[in-house]
């Protein structure tokens, strides 16, 4: 990892130099809620003045820019008995400016199932190739326990991230071109005195992240509680309308199907993303339903989370935003979910 220091005043050049060359997104408010607090989403920003980059989390993550709700994955045409498909990537360069480091980690978690080495998606290779981000490093929102999942730093998967350290922003520098982009703005190499700022700043931040939580052991605590009662009481009160995997930046479960005209002339394949908790997720042809029970649905999606992810790819697909937990409706936090767990086993 290459190193660098960025002057204050540099970072608007930087971001207006971004936004010049292709379609920026970034933190907009667009709110308050019930409290009072500003609501933020990652929305299309073609001025430096239009994002905010104080805050503190957003409703929906940035996997909307390159996994859609709702993607025409091809059209097709039949003619004089033959017919004719189209098949359309996106090629335009975009940028995403101020990711958080557990929006950068999920974004890896989702590279793992879409630009692997086998079967790779294209369509979702060519939004993330085409697409550059810039990460801030910020002080913990609430609820969230991305220290426990190692997700409060991140060291690969974007072209700049910057930590303020006080008259300047420490910059790691993940890319060449994330490199030739600060270098036209006076970037410096880090002094000692830099290196030394940037430490106590993480220092200062993981103090604050600090929540006692454990999940070292999570993947085999699982194992063990799974006919725990627990699971009946939280998925008592589910209600199994999906909203946690719709904000959940590494949710990816998705359907496909075809939708063909009246008339048998033209057709589409859209794949549109899914839920595990809702009622038709397991339901099988001849409609048999592997899972159905609110208890049942909500305890895989944990399941998945935290040990089926970990075995297939080696770390949790959980980050610790807690975007599900703020959005849940029926109060469902992964924060109490698991700690019940942990007690139920005791020390």
């Amino acid at each position: 990892m290459l190193y660098k220091t960025l002057r204050k005043e540099a970072f608007r050049s930087v971001v207006e130099a971004i936004l010049a060359g292709s379609e920026g997104v970034g933190p907009r408010r667009v709110g308050t809620d019930r409290r009072g607090k500003p609501i933020h989403q990652f929305l299309p920003a073609e001025r430096f003045e239009d994002m905010d980059f104080s805050y503190d989390t957003t409703e929906f993550s940035a996997k909307t820019y390159f996994l859609p709700f709702r993607e025409k994955l091809s059209t097709y045409r039949f003619t004089d008995g033959d017919w004719e498909q189209e098949i359309r990537y996106r090629a335009e360069p975009r940028a995403l400016i101020g990711l958080h480091a557990c929006d950068i980690n999920a974004l890896l978690r989702l590279d793992k199932v879409f630009a692997r080495d086998w079967y790779p998606s294209p369509y979702y290779l060519s939004r993330r190739r085409n697409t550059f981000i810039l990460g801030i490093d910020h002080d913990p929102c609430e609820g969230a326990f991305c220290r426990a999942l190692g997700t409060d730093t991140v060291t690969h998967g974007f072209d700049l991230f910057l930590t303020d350290i006080g008259e300047s922003y420490f910059a790691a520098v993940g890319s060449d071109r994330g490199l030739a982009l600060i270098e036209g703005f006076g970037a410096q190499p880090i002094t000692d005195e830099d290196s030394h700022r940037y430490v106590a700043e993480r220092k200062r931040i993981a103090a604050l992240t600090e929540n006692g939580l454990n999940l070292n052991n999570l993947p085999n605590l699982l194992d063990i509680e799974f006919k725990s009662p627990i699971w009946a009481k939280w998925g008592a009160k589910c209600l199994s309308c999906g909203t946690c995997a719709m904000v959940c930046p590494t949710c990816y479960c998705h359907g496909v199907y075809e939708r063909i005209s009246m008339d048998f002339r033209e057709g589409a394949k859209i794949r549109q993303l899914h839920s595990c908790t809702l009622v038709d997720f397991a339901v099988v042809a001849g409609g048999h339903n592997f899972r159905p029970t609110p208890e049942s649905r909500l305890k895989y999606r944990y399941y998945h989370q935290h040990r089926g992810f970990v075995e297939q790819h080696e770390e949790p697909k959980c980050v610790g935003c807690n975007r599900c937990g703020r959005a849940c409706l029926a109060g469902i936090t992964p924060v109490e979910v698991i700690r019940e767990l942990q007690e139920e086993v005791g020390p």
